[in-house]
């Protein structure tokens, strides 16, 4: 009896060690993010939070360049621009949430939220108080009702509900990502990071983050790969029935997309030339994409980080670009928590009555 209970001991404590060891394992770079965009579409419910900033944009012209104040302007005022989206999301009813914010900074600085929702027919935005844009009062912070079957009908085309089906979005996403990046080498593109070292939001815990690196060294092969190999393969999988209906295209439209990218030998000697002229024009200071696993391999954290300088060899101008964007998911396969909820009663008008009140307000 003593031995029998010591053996049936041991086998679960066998067991669960390999479960545990089997949570904290690490795949290779490539497969974890196969496995990743396969998760993803398990994802029911989630709450996510993206941001993209513009942490550097200038404009030096050369000697030979006469310049360009406006250009210079411009960028001045998108520089430190950012673009922050908050929301959440259910699959069943689907229902999603989001607010955007957009912030400018600058002599011309200003900064305003839009809160949207979307459900599988109609699409809800509140009318922001936008600085220097005049709005009626009136409507101002009224959510507008867009009927997404009717706006279709007055574009001449038939509302097509699969658009919105998001199971169906995200597996096309899947195939999508898993052809492309089976066709880049792990060793030159991919690696794995220390979770410690990948700078991760407080709230997201990874069990592994993977990267994708481009730089001036790979860079013509980066570009060679995907228009020589991924293209065409992405193209196939756009010819399935169920995803040219769902993105509304004929099969003679891949055809001739497919046709496009086909390439000679003639070709791609020319690609080749373009692309190592290329390296006179674009510098790659840093261009990283980060994607962050959690315990049951959800993606639950993506960031891209970019440095850029691009050159013009006639003119000698440079234009520096730098950005960073993350996208972070949350509370996974949870009950969702809507904060905004479906609008109703006075606090909605149609697009019909939109445009009547601003063509009232100005008098037209």
């Amino acid at each position: 009896m003593k031995k029998r209970m010591g053996a049936l001991l041991l086998t679960m404590l066998l067991t669960v060690s390999m479960a545990l060891t089997a949570c904290g394992t690490k795949q290779e770079p490539k497969e974890a993010l196969k496995t990743a965009a396969s998760n993803a579409s398990k994802l029911t419910s989630y709450e996510m939070s993206s941001n993209f900033t513009i942490n550097d944009l200038s404009y030096k012209p050369g000697a030979e360049s006469q310049g360009d104040p406006t250009m210079t302007q411009f960028m001045s005022m998108l520089k430190d621009a950012q673009l922050n989206v908050t929301g959440v999301y259910q699959s069943e009813p689907m229902q999603t949430e989001m607010t955007l914010g957009i912030e400018l900074k600058g002599d011309m600085g200003m900064t305003f939220n839009i809160p949207m929702v979307m459900t599988a027919e109609k699409l809800y935005v509140k009318v922001p108080n936008v600085p220097f844009f005049p709005i009626p009062e009136t409507i101002v912070n009224k959510f507008v009702e867009i009927d997404l079957k009717e706006l279709a009908e007055q574009e001449g085309t038939e509302f097509n509900p699969q658009a919105m089906d998001a199971a169906k979005t995200q597996k096309l996403s899947n195939e999508v990502m898993d052809a492309v990046l089976g066709e880049y080498d792990q060793e030159k593109f991919f690696k794995n990071i220390a979770v410690k070292d990948a700078a991760l939001p407080e709230e997201v815990d990874a069990k592994q983050v993977v990267q994708f690196s481009v730089t001036n060294d790979n860079v013509k092969e980066a570009v060679t790969v995907l228009v020589t190999k991924a293209l065409p393969k992405v193209m196939d999988i756009l010819s399935k029935e169920e995803y040219r209906e769902m993105l509304q295209l004929s099969q003679e439209d891949i055809d001739r997309a497919k046709e496009d990218l086909k390439i000679t030998e003639a070709d791609q000697a020319e690609m080749s030339k373009d692309l190592d002229k290329l390296k006179e024009t674009l510098t790659i200071n840093k261009f990283n994409i980060d994607f962050a696993l959690d315990k049951q391999d959800f993606p639950v954290y993506q960031k891209m980080d970019a440095d850029l300088l691009i050159k013009q060899p006639d003119t000698k101008d440079e234009v520096k670009l730098a950005f960073t964007g993350s996208n972070t998911y949350t509370k996974i396969n949870e009950k969702p928590a809507f904060k905004i909820n479906i609008p109703t009663g006075d606090n909605v008008i149609t697009m019909q009555e939109l445009e009547e009140l601003m063509n009232s307000s100005y008098g037209y």
